[in-house]
């Protein structure tokens, strides 16, 4: 017998052309959809004829506390319908679509994954900064800036003692605790960005070292959602940037000689 389905779909970053081809298949087939705050209403368009439903937070309001949200789901999946809960970036990193599947599959749903594009390597990647590149970091860490106590996880302070690529989410309300760690281990100079809304028409970029982001996140504004990107790979950014102004420098002088 029937007894409903969940399937979670990762939304990608931002940029509604980042999700799967099977992420928009689920969508297609959803008799409902429950979305997350950080995902574009435009993809709500691949299910004209599912029920939407906004379950996400801004700015800290909850239009559903957890539990209904679990809740939803098996009300509205035990009435043998297909619900697609449409989460940010992959919903297993920071997503808390486990904990959905777990719920959904305890009473008697079927569930299913729809990997997404993760933001925490595909925002820094839309700005020409890889999380790993060889002679500079040979691995990173993806790490939650801010734990459910609401502190900053102790991973950060593991993590600055590393040569490795350091990315943290939901970090901006710790960014000066997040510079002081890495400072303790020699490291004021260490490049840094931090990239807001990125892959979207809202994105916003600052530039930096460990020594001077936070003065820089204050004067550009930037706050979450964002992605705060240490590493020397930040580098990379203003490496092409610069080839790609010499070679069109050069491409001018060439033109101009013919």
């Amino acid at each position: 017998m029937f007894n409903g389905k969940l399937t979670v779909v990762g939304a990608g970053p931002g940029d509604v052309d980042l999700i799967t081809l099977k992420g928009i298949k689920a969508l297609q087939r959803a008799d409902v959809v429950l979305y997350d705050a950080l995902v574009d209403s435009e993809l709500l368009e691949y299910a004209p004829n599912a029920e939407h439903i906004f379950v996400g937070k801004r700015k800290g309001c909850y239009a559903y506390q957890q539990e209904q949200i679990n809740e939803l789901i098996v009300q509205r999946a035990s009435l043998n319908k297909h619900v697609v809960r449409l989460k940010g970036g992959d919903p297993f990193v920071f997503g808390r679509g486990a904990e959905e599947m777990e719920y959904a599959a305890s009473h008697g749903l079927d569930v299913e994954v729809v990997p997404g594009i993760s933001s925490s390597v595909a925002v820094p990647a839309a700005q020409n900064i890889p999380v790993t590149k060889r002679g500079a970091t040979e691995s990173f860490w993806v790490i939650t800036g801010t734990t459910k106590e609401h502190k900053l996880s102790a991973d950060v302070a593991l993590a600055a003692k590393s040569n490795a690529t350091v990315l943290i989410l939901m970090g901006m309300s710790k960014l000066k605790e997040i510079t002081e760690l890495f400072k303790k281990e020699g490291k004021s100079n260490l490049p840094v960005a931090i990239i807001q809304n990125g892959t979207t028409d809202n994105e916003k970029i600052g530039i930096g070292t460990v020594s001077t982001i936070v003065n820089q996140a204050k004067e550009q504004q930037l706050s979450n959602p964002a992605i705060i990107v240490l590493g020397e790979v930040v580098k990379h950014r203003q490496k092409i940037m610069e080839i790609q102004k010499n070679y069109k420098r050069e491409g001018i002088k060439l033109f101009e000689k013919v």
